[in-house]
C-alpha cells in the first residue's frame, strides 16, 4: 500500500502555491499528498537585508531538520534558494519545468526615473543591489525584506521610486502589476524560476514518485548555473548572477561577478554542444577566477575582523559557505586519530556482541579486516552515522542508540550472552563499560584507535567554540583558560561542556551543519 507523501513547505503564498502545484501534480500521478506548513529563519527575520543574515539556505534549514526528523517526505523550494550542497541524508528528488528566469522591476507612476541622477530603488538582493548599481551608479538602493505581497505594499507606502522581483513570483500567484518591466539586462540568480524537490536520499518510494515531475532540460540549466555558484564559493553574501539555456542543441551561459558596490564586474560567457557540456561551470568559474575573481571573492569574504568562533574541528569549503557573514570562523582539528592494528586473536572466533560507539573504530576494523573476516552475531552502535558506516563495510546493526550510556542500559535488558567486545580508543567515556559491569557484564576492550589531543591556544577574539566530542573539549581546555559559549553537537558532548563552560548549547541534530546553524542563529 502506498503512503501518504507528506509535503513540506513555508506558509507564505508564494510557497504554498509552489507547493500546491507539486501536490496536483503527485496527486495525478496516482499518489497521496498532504501539506505540512512550516515557518523558516528567513520568514521570521525581517529587519535585515537578506545578505546580512548570512545563512546559505536561510528559506531551506527549517525543512531540512523537518525531513531529517521524518516530520516530512518531501521539501518544495524554490530552488535558487536552496544550497549548493545539501545535507548529508538529503538528495535533489526532482526539478519542474522552469517559469519566467528574470528579474522585474516594479515601478510607481512611469519609467523616467531610469535617465534620471537620482533615484530610490528596493531589493533585499546583493546581487541586483550590485548590477543595479553598475548600471546606474548615482541611484540609492534601500532595503526590502518580507514576502512578495508585503514588498509590494511597502513600495507603495514609500517614496521609492522602484522594487525589484522574481518575475516567476509575482507572476505565479497573479499579482504582477502593470507597472512592471522585465530586466533582461540583469543576469538572474542561479536556477531562479525553478521549483526544486529534496527527499531523503533512503526514501526510494517518494524518490521515484517525484522523479516522474522531473524537467531534464531545467534540471541541466540549473545544475550548471548552481555548480558555477558553487565553484565560486558563493552564497547569499557574494553578488553572483548565471544563466544557462538550450537553443539548437546548444547549452548556451552567461554568468558575474561584481563587487557589493557595482564598481567592479567580471562577465563570462560560453556556449557548447549539448552532451559536452560537462566541464561548462567548471570552465567559467575559472574564467571569472583567474581575471580577478579570487581577489574580489575574498575581498567579500574577508575583513580586518577578527575571529569570534573557533570549531574544534576542521571545515569543508561547503561547511564555511554555510556561516553567517557577522562569523569570523576559524577551524583546526584538535583531535589526531591514530588507527591501531587488532590482533586476530581478538577475531579468531564469532563474537556474540560487539559494541561500536564511533566511526574511527569501523575505520580501524576495516582496514585490518575484510568483512568476511569480522564474524560478529549482534553489533550494537551509537549514532546513525556509525550505523550507516557499519553496514556498508561490516553487515547489519543489531540495535543503535543515541549515546553510549542508552546503548548500555538497553544492553542489560536485552543482551543476548553475558559479554560484549568492545572496540573503542584509548580515551573513552566510562559510562559504557561502568553500566556494564555493574550488572555482570563482561566487557573486553579492544583498543582499536589512539586519539591525540592536539590543541592549542586560541586568539584572545574568540567568543564561542564548537565541540564534537568529550574529547574535542578536552583538548581545548587543556590549551584554553577564557569562558567561551559551547556549541555542542550532542547531549554527551554537552555534558562535559558543562563542566568547564556556563553557557552550554546542542544542535538539534548531530550534524556539522547543524552546529553551525546554532552558531548563525547566536551571532543573526
Amino acid at each position: 500500500m502506498s503512503k501518504t507523501i507528506r509535503i513540506g513547505t513555508r506558509d507564505s503564498e508564494l510557497a504554498l502555491w509552489q507547493a500546491n502545484i507539486v501536490k496536483k501534480l503527485l496527486e495525478e500521478a496516482g499518489h497521496s499528498t498532504e501539506l505540512v506548513p512550516v515557518k523558516s529563519t528567513g520568514d521570521l527575520v525581517l529587519d535585515k537585508p537578506l545578505y546580512e543574515l548570512g545563512i546559505t539556505g536561510i528559506f531551506t534549514r527549517t525543512l531540512d531538520i523537518a525531513m531529517l526528523n521524518h516530520d516530512i517526505d518531501i521539501a518544495v523550494h524554490s530552488l535558487k534558494d536552496v544550497p549548493t550542497v545539501l545535507p548529508k541524508g538529503i538528495v535533489q528528488a526532482a526539478v519542474l519545468k522552469r517559469g519566467n528566469v528574470n528579474d522585474t522591476l516594479v515601478f510607481k507612476d512611469n519609467e523616467e526615473f531610469l535617465g534620471a541622477k537620482d533615484a530610490v530603488i528596493a531589493t533585499g538582493s546583493l546581487r541586483r543591489r550590485a548590477q543595479w548599481l553598475n548600471r546606474f551608479p548615482t541611484h540609492t538602493i534601500t532595503d526590502l525584506r518580507g514576502n512578495v505581497n508585503s514588498r509590494l505594499q511597502k513600495l507603495q507606502d514609500n517614496d521609492w521610486n522602484g522594487a525589484i522581483f522574481a518575475a516567476a513570483g509575482i507572476g505565479r500567484i497573479g499579482i504582477r502589476p502593470e507597472e512592471a518591466i522585465n530586466l533582461d539586462w540583469m543576469i538572474p540568480a542561479p536556477a531562479q524560476g525553478a521549483i526544486m524537490i529534496t527527499a531523503l536520499e533512503e526514501d526510494n518510494f517518494v524518490k521515484e514518485a517525484c522523479a516522474e515531475l522531473n524537467h531534464e532540460e531545467t534540471e541541466i540549466c540549473t545544475t550548471i548555473e548552481r555548480e558555477f555558484l558553487n565553484k565560486l564559493e558563493g552564497g547569499c553574501t557574494a553578488p553572483i548572477g548565471a544563466l544557462a539555456y538550450i537553443k539548437d542543441e546548444e547549452i548556451n551561459f552567461k554568468g558575474v561577478l561584481l563587487s557589493p558596490d557595482g564598481t567592479k564586474r567580471i562577465d563570462v560567457t560560453r556556449v557548447k554542444k549539448l552532451g559536452e557540456h560537462n566541464d561548462m561551470a567548471q570552465f567559467c568559474a575559472d574564467f571569472i577566477i583567474e581575471r580577478g575573481g579570487k581577489r574580489l571573492m575574498d575581498k567579500i569574504k574577508h575583513s580586518d575582523r577578527k575571529t569570534n568562533v573557533f570549531s574544534t574541528k576542521r571545515f569543508t569549503e561547503d561547511q564555511r559557505l554555510l556561516f553567517h557573514e557577522k562569523v569570523v570562523a576559524e577551524s583546526s582539528d584538535f583531535i589526531k586519530i591514530s588507527l591501531n592494528r587488532i590482533h586476530p586473536r581478538f577475531l579468531k572466533n564469532e563474537i556474540q556482541n560487539v559494541v561500536i560507539t564511533s566511526k574511527n573504530a569501523v575505520e580501524s576494523l576495516t582496514t585490518n579486516y575484510s568483512a568476511a573476516e569480522l564474524q560478529f552475531k549482534n553489533i550494537y552502535c551509537v549514532g546513525r552515522r556509525t550505523k550507516r558506516l557499519v553496514e556498508r563495510k561490516i553487515g547489519k546493526v543489531t540495535h543503535t542508540e543515541k549515546n553510549a550510556k542508552k546503548l548500555a542500559e538497553y544492553l542489560v535488558e536485552f543482551i543476548e550472552g553475558t559479554d560484549v567486545t568492545y572496540f573503542c580508543s584509548d580515551i573513552r567515556l566510562d559510562a559504557l563499560p561502568t553500566i556494564l559491569t555493574e550488572n555482570n557484564i563482561t566487557v573486553n576492550e579492544v583498543e582499536a584507535y589512539q586519539t591525540k589531543y592536539d590543541g592549542f591556544k586560541v586568539d584572545d577574539s574568540v567568543e564561542s567554540a564548537m565541540f564534537y566530542s568529550p574529547s574535542t573539549v578536552e583538548s581545548f581546555v587543556r590549551s584554553n583558560k577564557n569562558e567561551v559559549i559551547a556549541f555542542c553537537i550532542g547531549e554527551t558532548t554537552a555534558k562535559e561542556a558543562k563542566k568547564h563552560f556556563k553557557d552550554v548549547r546542542v544542535a538539534k541534530v548531530p550534524t556539522v551543519e547543524s552546529v553551525i546553524e546554532l552558531v548563525n542563529e547566536h551571532y543573526v
